[in-house]
């Protein structure tokens, strides 16, 4: 992948990837996964959702491209760690992010899975900061308060003016459907149902959101409402809480980034 070439004349790896490839490095013996396998990229699509979470970034929101190597270990009194290898592509354009190592760990108490994630890029930090001004720029620059209900539509379009609002909600479901994934669930952001514009007097973009996660292999849709408050190079945060019907009961948590909030949550300024 052209994230990972070394340079010409060069016939040994570049020294970041054999760094991470040591630091990544399964230790002891481990259960060699197939690569396509669907434990392999459900575990690899969490390490990408900590991170599209975490990187807080519209530009370099990323998605699940190919599985190279994985490995499991069952780590004693803690639970099953996944040691992954895989292609990652744009989330918008689809073509080649760079490529990813990451481990993933399945806590056997009930807690979000432990990531550690390190990525190559084909896009440099100057591009990405680029692009998420240009789109803080269109949110900004709206005569009236966003609003907007199925994004996207039953077609799979969505308007140009609310792609900003697809990627922020694709960043910000990112921490729901990590903090919710287990090794048997997860998760994919099905459609924005419902979404509306707070006006803040500070130079922050909130937004609340009523999103439908796909959950796998159920089929089930959940539900979440989700306060969300961006500016480009800050870190996004989200409050959230799902009522997953068709588990009988209502599931509201997070972290900063990441909270339990309802929709009665404070609003504007106080986020």
């Amino acid at each position: 992948m052209p994230g990972l070439r070394s340079p010409p004349g060069l016939r040994s790896p570049p020294a970041l990837l054999v760094l991470l490839v040591l630091a990544f490095a399964a230790p002891g013996a481990g259960q060699e996964l197939q690569p396509g396998s669907r434990s392999a990229a459900a575990a690899a699509r969490v390490a990408l959702q900590y991170r599209n979470f975490q990187a807080g970034s519209l530009g370099g929101l990323r998605a699940l491209g190919q599985v190279r190597k994985a490995t499991l270990k069952n780590i004693p009194e803690s639970g099953h760690k996944y040691y992954l290898q895989f292609s990652t592509e744009d989330y918008r354009t689809g073509e080649d992010a760079g490529n990813c190592l990451a481990t993933v760990l399945y806590p056997k108490k009930k807690s979000p899975p432990v990531v550690s994630i390190k990525c190559s890029h084909t896009k440099d930090q100057k591009e990405i900061q680029e692009e998420d001004n240009r789109l803080y720029q269109s949110i900004r620059h709206q005569s009236k308060p966003i609003t907007g209900n199925n994004i996207p539509d039953s077609y799979g379009n969505i308007e140009p003016a609310l792609e900003p609002v697809w990627a922020l909600a694709v960043a910000g479901s990112s921490s729901i459907m990590w903090e919710k994934s287990t090794e048997t669930l997860g998760y994919f952001l099905a459609q924005v149902k419902s979404v509306r514009q707070w006006v803040r007097e500070d130079d922050f973009t909130e937004f609340d959101y009523t999103v439908l996660l796909h959950e796998i292999p159920t089929q089930e849709i959940i539900s979440c409402h989700m306060r969300l408050k961006w500016l480009p190079g800050h870190p996004l945060k989200v409050k959230h809480f799902c009522a997953a019907e068709s588990h009988g009961a209502d599931d509201g948590s997070g972290a900063e980034s990441g909270s339990a909030a309802g929709p009665s949550a404070e609003r504007g300024a106080n986020f």
